[in-house]
């Protein structure tokens, strides 16, 4: 396995073996008429690079340790130095990408809250699949973006992409809180064993050997990301999963200092905390009294 870091704009149309780009930073490119020839088997290449890809594809994608199959109208996000192993053999019917630098991004605030989108940080199995019209929606998007880019850069040139950026974004944005609303059934399913294992974690007597639970650990037993899984709570309950933790920690929390006489510091330690003063500062975020006042108060 070959690992090959594709650290600019430049380095991708050369790697693509397509014409130069017209932007130092930012870059659409037609993905069928990319050459692909020089690719061997196994190749790993990471971008450093935000993207937005939507392709026709014969063949399999790798993406992280998982190979996958895009059917029409599926729109895939990946933010900087993940890995991608797409097939040598692999035949674009047709597509478009979308690759924009971080330093683009990172010279303004407005394109600072761009890098904060949840969806750069899902898997691809959890891809965006659009509708036709929306498809047509995107599009545009994308080709005003073209054309600001295609233009001699002046003083609004930034501006204006950037604006145009915010517009795509803002459009996948509703199509990801469209497509939670729509797989209604197969979202409920996933909160519903979500809190199951939720249960099962603090159901334990103790958590003084496996600690509290992260997101992480959720997410992998519902083979999820962690982004897709707190996105897809909050959209169902309006919390996310690290929410729900507390909630369901400070519930333990209570109960253990309303039905025993242990120590606080001992009940810390029972719930997975390696420093008391930790908890006891967790516990007052989330109710507005210290343990020892809410245990006095009960």
């Amino acid at each position: 396995m070959k690992y090959i870091d594709i650290p600019s704009i430049s380095a991708l149309h050369e790697f693509f073996r397509c014409e130069k780009p017209v932007h130092p930073l930012i870059s659409i490119v037609d993905l069928a008429k990319i050459d692909r020839s020089h690719r061997q088997p196994g190749d790993v290449y990471r971008l450093n690079l935000y993207a937005a890809s939507c392709k026709i594809i014969k063949g399999n994608f790798g993406y992280g340790r998982t190979n996958y199959d895009f059917a029409e109208g599926s729109l895939m996000f990946t933010a900087p130095h993940q890995a991608l192993s797409p097939d040598p053999d692999i035949k674009v019917m047709e597509g478009w990408g979308l690759y924009i630098h971080p330093d683009f991004l990172n010279a303004d605030p407005r394109g600072r809250k761009l890098t904060e989108l949840s969806f750069f940080g899902y898997d691809a199995n959890e891809a965006l699949h659009i509708s036709d019209s929306e498809k047509v929606i995107l599009e545009g998007c994308i080709r005003n973006i073209q054309r600001e880019i295609a233009l001699n850069l002046d003083k609004h040139s930034y501006h204006l992409i950037i604006s145009n950026l915010e517009l795509f974004f803002a459009y996948c944005t509703r199509f990801y809180d469209r497509q939670f609303l729509t797989r209604t059934k197969p979202g409920n399913d996933i909160v519903q064993k979500f809190d199951r294992l939720l249960s099962d974690y603090f159901n334990q007597e103790s958590l003084i050997e496996n600690g509290l639970p992260d997101v992480k650990y959720f997410a992998s037993q519902l083979h999820l990301s962690p982004n897709y899984l707190s996105d897809l709570l909050n959209k169902y309950t309006g919390n996310t999963t690290q929410e729900h933790i507390y909630f369901k920690l400070i519930d333990k929390a209570k109960t253990l200092l309303w039905s025993t006489e242990k120590p606080i510091s001992e009940i810390a330690y029972d719930l997975g905390f390696a420093h008391p003063s930790h908890f006891t500062k967790l516990f007052k975020n989330k109710t507005g009294l210290s343990p020892s006042h809410f245990r006095n108060q009960n």
